[in-house]
């Protein structure tokens, strides 16, 4: 009987194996005719086609549609873009450190970094970039001239500027450095008892960056609790994400596990450091442009019950990407693998894997999101992002503000202010007077930053459905009526919005003397999410009891 089983084990084990060599060689099978049809089609297009082609562009192409096939994390880099891969894991490339944009056919200094060679050098944001090195910048993309102006550190580019409001041309010659775009741009106390991080990226260094931010807060007597701000994070590297969350939480305790295809991408993370603060109450801002690492951070903490999240549910991105070295000095980034935080719940919001028939993406179906516990014991739930323990509207800009910002109009205006104004007073102190918006609406006097309002374009997508069904002759005399009731006046909407407005402002105004940390801290002054945390901070009873900690 025993023979007889062993003998059923065996031939079920090599049924398995056989099983599983079948399916390699099919798979191996189809890779390799998929390859020949492929290699036969690329020549014969190359050879026949009527016109001719550019075969790395029709490439590319065919490789970009393929990978876009799978999800949009998965791409693919030419030998060119090297340097792009690199900046997103360190945060360093080689440059003047600052950002530019093309508006209207110029190439203009977006913002210089604090301390980079452009800010040394004198440039503002709003300086319009007419030459590189003597060649003329006309006809090139904001791209073209970001690649002309990185480089080797110690070699020197000149440029050739143009200041708004001024005639005459002037030129700078800057020397590259390494720059080092920081994780934390700002951290400060906000209060007497709150103190604020500001968490921006996940690249190296990251975990060290927010450790030495608390250490330094903690040197406040007064420090009673931490905001930690992942608002607009899209996330970076995994290992960061756990060194951020080992600030806060100790030595040993896992925080995320990755699954895949492979099993070498089956890991788990658990933190290695001693933390600076254990118990300091947390309070971990999010919204719906917080993402993966961001998502890892957040979802631990909420997770094991180490502080509450406020804000807006979060993106919704479970999946780990490895980058892979090709030929030709080419790399891929690809999805290997789903990650999963403490309670065990994956929180990837879209479904890649089941497509609809139309080729969209859905979310993860309600009937299959499942509910997790936290280390007290709260449900959780996965498939659609951290939802916050204290959610809080959405900011949403009024139509005049959005036609505003994508017309450049309030940055424009900001460089004006900037070039009338040698100084302005420090951040927390500087308003925008009444005064001031005065000479704004001025300003806007010949600009044209006409727009529609919600309201205005639901009433016409309504007129286009009456149309169509043929009802609109019986309506229109309301339609007129309400037309007329809903159209919007400039000038008036300047006026119903001036807080908004003023805000906008004042925030771009200050990045023209503060930089990026002048922004940040000028927009806490009204920031919402902030003054909920500062209020659930300060309730340690409503604290703990969201929690379920017991006093």
């Amino acid at each position: 009987m025993l023979k007889r089983y062993k003998k059923t084990l065996l031939i079920s084990a090599i049924a398995v194996g056989s099983l599983g060599s079948m399916a390699f060689v099919d798979d191996f099978f189809e890779i390799s005719k998929n390859l020949d049809i492929f290699s036969a089609l690329y020549r014969e297009v190359n050879t026949n086609y009527v016109d001719e082609v550019e075969p790395a562009k029709l490439m590319r192409t065919g490789i970009d549609a393929m990978l876009k096939s799978l999800d949009p994390y998965t791409n693919f880099y030419s030998e060119s873009e090297i340097e792009d891969v690199k900046f997103m894991t360190t945060g360093q490339y080689g440059g003047i450190g600052a950002t530019i944009m093309q508006r209207r056919g110029e190439i203009i200094v977006n913002e210089p970094y604090e301390g980079s060679p452009a800010q040394q050098a004198g440039l503002r944001a709003g300086d319009i970039i007419t030459a590189v090195d003597g060649r003329p910048v006309k006809g090139k993309t904001s791209g073209d001239i970001t690649t002309f102006l990185k480089g080797q550190p110690n070699t020197t580019v000149t440029l050739t500027l143009l200041r708004p409001g001024e005639k005459t041309e002037f030129q700078k010659v800057l020397t590259r450095q390494e720059i080092k775009i920081k994780n934390v741009p700002y951290y400060s106390m906000i209060n007497e008892n709150v103190g604020f991080i500001k968490l921006t990226g996940f690249t190296q260094n990251a975990g060290n960056e927010v450790k030495e931010a608390l250490a330094e807060l903690k040197k406040n007597a007064g420090l009673k609790a931490i905001i930690l701000d992942l608002r607009g994070n899209p996330g970076g590297l995994l290992n960061e994400a756990v060194n951020v969350t080992n600030v806060f939480i100790d030595r040993g305790q896992l925080i995320v596990t990755t699954k895949g295809k492979v099993v070498d991408n089956n890991r788990n993370y658990k933190t290695i450091n001693a933390p600076i603060d254990l118990n300091i109450p947390v309070a971990v801002l999010t919204n719906s442009q917080s993402a993966s690492a961001s998502e890892i951070v957040s979802g631990a903490i909420q997770d094991l019950d180490r502080g509450v999240i406020v804000g807006q549910r979060t993106f919704g991105k479970g999946l780990v990407q490895n980058t892979r070295p090709l030929a030709f000095n080419t790399q891929m980034k690809i999805t290997v693998a789903k990650y999963y935080i403490p309670s065990g719940r994956c929180i990837q919001a879209l479904d890649y894997t089941h497509r609809n028939t139309d080729g969209s993406v859905g979310k993860i179906p309600d009937s299959l999101i499942r509910e997790f516990k936290t280390v007290n014991g709260r449900k959780v739930f996965d498939g659609g992002g951290v939802t916050p323990d204290f959610a809080t509207d959405q900011i949403s800009l009024s139509s005049i503000s959005q036609s505003l910002i994508s017309k450049g109009l309030i940055f424009d205006y900001a460089t004006t202010y900037r070039n009338k104004h040698a100084s302005i007073s420090p951040t927390k102190d500087f308003k925008f007077t009444d005064a001031d918006f005065t000479d704004f609406e001025k300003y806007l006097a010949d600009k044209d930053y006409d727009y529609v309002t919600a309201s205005e374009k639901t009433l016409e997508d309504y007129k286009n459905a009456a149309v169509k069904e043929k009802y609109f002759e019986a309506i229109k005399p309301d339609y007129e009526k309400l037309k007329n009731s809903l159209k919007h006046d400039k000038l008036s909407d300047l006026v119903k919005f001036k807080e908004e407005i003023t805000t906008l402002l004042e925030n771009e105004i200050s990045s023209r003397y503060y930089y990026q940390k002048g922004k940040i801290e000028s927009a806490l002054k009204r920031d919402k999410d902030v003054k909920k945390a500062i209020e659930v901070l300060s309730n340690t009873n409503q604290y703990n009891s969201t929690l379920a900690i017991k006093n």
